[in-house]
């Protein structure tokens, strides 16, 4: 089976030794899924690191099959989808933990909100899904909270005393001390997307839905942070985030500082994450720690933690 080549990579940068092994049983894997579900599948979406290709059952309707690449992030992912119940989000069909797949509604026509409007306009359909998506977390869940992104930081801080990459230790300390902060005074916990951005945002019949929860527990203002950092202009990036700002927390009355701050902490993990062994890293965001930095200090002066 030939695979595209960023999907390739994706899978053997996530898996490393097991990436070969995983690309092989895919085969096997979609041919059960025909097998169980009555189904035929097609041909594979744009791929990142998880299988998802166009399907049909025997009645003619269509279908999505999504061939989760192992890890922790299929039961989160699952758990999320059905606490959310379709409520602004894609419809779970069926799932099968033991192949981790999962079976979708496909959402038609399909294309993403990250090209299909001017920004304003594309900031009130999130803010619209968001609305719907908005749910009070379960009292028991397995899935992570905001505390673990928080541990995640700390311990690349643990590896990477004196920096890493661009980012400073005086960077990834002041993010790691407001992170703590954040979560130490989080009052009200909510189930959240966990990769809410215009990527993740499908145009349907009636409307907008979101795909691809990773699923997270924690505040409402920490879910729209990857929206803001995604689809920035080159120039003007500071004006267009505080435009983004003012019309989440307008919109879906939220705390304006608290998103500020978790903009801040997220946006320097969201660094972190991106720096490769040869030194590169995402610029974008590198470039944004700063832009919280500055709307924050502009609006409130310096963070008193």
């Amino acid at each position: 089976m030939i695979y595209q080549e960023h999907f390739v990579q994706s899978v053997h940068l996530y898996l490393k030794e097991e990436a070969k092994p995983w690309l092989e049983q895919i085969p096997s894997i979609i041919k059960a899924c025909e097998e169980k579900w009555a189904l035929t599948v097609g041909e594979a979406y744009e791929l990142s690191i998880n299988y998802v290709a166009t399907a049909s059952t025997k009645e003619g309707r269509e279908v999505v099959v999504k061939i989760c690449i192992p890890g922790e992030g299929f039961d989160s992912e699952v758990e999320a989808l059905k606490l959310f119940a379709g409520r602004g989000i894609v419809n779970v069909i069926d799932t099968d933990e033991d192949m981790q797949v999962i079976l979708l509604e496909k959402l038609n026509p399909g294309y993403t909100l990250a090209t299909s409007l001017d920004d304003e306009k594309a900031c009130l359909a999130a803010a619209n899904v968001m609305k719907d998506l908005i749910t009070y977390a379960p009292t028991e869940s397995r899935i992570p909270t905001t505390k673990a992104r928080e541990e995640n930081l700390r311990n690349i801080i643990e590896k990477h005393a004196e920096g890493l990459g661009p980012l400073s230790k005086q960077t990834l300390d002041q993010a790691l001390q407001i992170f703590t902060y954040m979560n130490q005074t989080t009052k009200k916990h909510y189930l959240l997307h966990g990769d809410f951005h215009p990527y993740n945002i499908l145009k349907c019949e009636d409307g907008w839905k979101a795909i691809d929860p990773k699923g997270l527990i924690g505040e409402v203002e920490y879910d729209l942070i990857q929206y803001i950092l995604n689809v920035l202009p080159e120039d003007g990036i500071k004006e267009v985030t505080q435009k983004r700002v003012d019309l989440f927390t307008e919109k879906l009355t939220l705390n304006k500082e608290r998103l500020l701050l978790w903009g801040y902490c997220h946006t320097v993990l969201a660094t972190a994450w991106t720096v490769d062994e040869d030194g590169s890293y995402n610029k974008g965001f590198y470039q944004m720690i700063e832009v919280w930095k500055e709307l924050y200090k502009e609006e409130y002066g310096e963070p008193s933690l």
